[in-house]
């Protein structure tokens, strides 16, 4: 795998995958970005350059671990841009890698073309995610066999009264079947002292980065799933109203991983708004 340097010198890696146009990938967690794999097929359309965040999957672990905070990650992204020779890039981040994606672009607009969120986290731009939309949003799934199970232990930890996350699980897929469940454990982050620290106080100043993204003047998708409780439709629409141009879509029938749920809708509707179309309109909510 190839490697460039940071700012601070740790030897960060990165993954290529298909020919064409680069477009950098910035994974959740932060943890090994794998998990994300060719993103269904998107390799078909451009040449994913997928970043392993510090101190997980190949990249090495940092000295100062201060430095996992999502606001100091923007200088290994910046980094990474110089290292390819790209004057201008498109971006696409899922989850967690979202907050760290707008903050690149907060804080270098012009760098950034094209911007793609998929079920994004939106702590950076302080969006948030009730527990009564995570309920909502579950409801959905009332007829499935896993259902009361998944639910009670939902309704736990929104009271905080529990955190068994595992029993949740499927609530992270439109289909819990054997290709969600052998996904799932590739998502659980590799390094949980960079996860921790992503957050930490000062990581995140919304109000800055709120004004930043309404006068970007480039182009954003931000795509929900449908099912999706980690980030439900309401708050990432809420998500693509700050920016003065975006297209926000619902791929029917996912959840937090749409690549796994439905390749096909998911390339779709991404590769459309890579190359200037817009996405199709997917049912939902």
């Amino acid at each position: 795998m190839p490697t460039f340097s940071a700012p601070d010198g740790t030897l960060l890696s990165y993954r290529t995958h298909g020919d064409g146009e680069p477009l950098v990938c910035l994974p959740g967690g932060p943890t090994d970005s794998a998990y994300l794999g060719e993103l269904g097929g998107l390799s078909a359309h451009r040449r994913l350059i997928v970043l392993d965040p510090r101190g997980t999957g190949r990249s090495a672990v940092p000295a100062d671990p201060a430095s996992y905070r999502c606001d100091r990650l923007v200088g290994d992204v910046e980094a990474l841009r110089v290292h390819l020779g790209l004057d201008r890039f498109d971006l696409l981040a899922h989850c967690a890698g979202a907050n760290l994606a707008a903050q690149y672009v907060a804080r270098h607009p012009e760098r950034v073309g094209r911007l793609a969120l998929i079920t994004p986290s939106s702590r950076a731009v302080g969006v948030a995610v009730t527990g009564e939309m995570r309920q909502e949003t579950a409801r959905l799934r009332a007829g499935e066999p896993w259902f009361p199970a998944a639910s009670a232990a939902l309704a736990a930890i929104v009271t905080g009264t529990g955190n068994d996350w595992e029993a949740i699980a499927p609530f992270a897929y439109g289909r819990w079947d054997a290709a969600a469940q052998a996904h799932h454990p590739t998502t659980k982050p590799d390094n949980p002292e960079a996860a921790t620290l992503f957050g930490a106080d000062g990581a995140f100043d919304p109000a800055a980065t709120r004004t930043a993204l309404a006068a970007w003047a480039g182009h954003a998708l931000v795509l929900a799933g449908e099912f999706d409780l980690n980030s439900p439709p309401p708050a990432v629409a809420g998500f693509a109203a700050l920016f003065a141009d975006a297209a926000f879509t619902v791929q029917a029938g996912a959840g937090h991983n749409p690549w796994v749920d439905d390749a096909d809708a998911f390339v779709a509707a991404t590769a459309a708004f890579l190359t200037g179309r817009a996405p199709a309109p997917t049912a939902g909510r």
